[in-house]
């Protein structure tokens, strides 16, 4: 049980390190505020989109928006950065962590997928709607486009965010077939909306009358599949760069006497300054 969690990408050699809540560049206070900033934005989004449909009389997009892929990676990123600028924020305010200190080991498991699929469903958004669905001409009327800018192109900066300036590792091989099973589980999903509504959430997946265009469908599926995966070869590519190109970089550590100073290791170990600096906590 132990091995398939570390290959979930919790290593107990990282513990020390808090990867998930520190950054080569920012302290860990200002990352705590820049991660709370980005879901204060996601939330503030929802809350005007729903304003908005309730107030101009479109309350079925509003029932109907947790059957997006589009809307459920919105509320995941929102979500994740809640989570992850309360945990980096204890953490700067204390010198401990609840994540690496309190937490059981498979819970940081699921927070390390979650990040994984943090930093590639909303790609697969990107590439799937603007490619696929968006047709133009472009929207008339201000708030659809922002609305649409907000959810379907934004995103993916929120996850380079996070795969550039955070210390998080290359996300484990393993976890792909997780976010395969997710996307599986949507898909899923999607056909339950139309037996329930009775309508398609999007229109690749409509196999047509008599099911005429279900090779169509598969190919869609096919490919997203296949997109999903180069994003996250993609994904651990970039995780792997920076770990290579900012492992000389001093990262800041939060002690209870303030943040300290110290040089990070190239392959996850703990020199000795790390060691000196780590053991003011206790």
């Amino acid at each position: 049980m132990r091995s398939i969690i570390s290959l979930m990408g919790v290593n107990p050699a990282d513990d020390k390190l808090h990867r998930f809540e520190t950054s080569w560049l920012f302290s860990p206070f200002v990352l705590a505020i820049l991660r709370g900033l980005i879901s204060l934005y996601c939330f503030v989004t929802f809350i005007v989109m729903f304003a908005w449909q309730g107030t101009h009389g479109d309350n079925l997009s509003s029932r109907r928006s947790f059957s997006y892929f589009t809307n459920l990676t919105f509320w995941g990123v929102a979500f994740y950065f809640l989570v992850a600028s309360i945990h980096t924020f204890l953490y700067a305010r204390t010198g401990r962590s609840v994540l690496f200190d309190k937490w059981p080991r498979w819970l940081r498991a699921l927070h390390s997928l979650f990040y994984s699929t943090v930093t590639c469903f909303p790609f697969v958004v990107l590439i799937v709607y603007w490619a696929l669905l968006y047709t133009g001409p472009w929207y008339p009327v201000q708030f659809d486009a922002w609305t649409n800018i907000s959810q379907h192109a934004m995103p993916p900066f929120f996850s380079l965010f996070e795969i550039i300036f955070s210390t998080a590792p290359p996300p484990p091989p393993l976890h792909i077939a997780f976010l395969i099973l997710i996307l599986a589980l949507y898909v899923g999903l999607a056909y339950i909306t139309y037996a329930t509504q009775g309508f398609y959430v999007y229109s690749f997946l409509d196999p047509g009358e008599g099911g005429k265009d279900r090779g169509l469908v598969a190919a869609y599926a096919f490919g997203v599949l296949a997109g999903l995966i180069v994003i996250f070869g993609v994904v651990w590519l970039l995780s792997w760069l920076r770990v290579r190109l900012v492992s000389s970089k001093r990262i800041k550590f939060a002690t209870k006497g303030g943040d300290v100073e110290v040089w990070d290791a190239r392959r996850g170990g703990l020199d000795e300054d790390i060691e000196i600096n780590l053991a003011e906590r206790k």
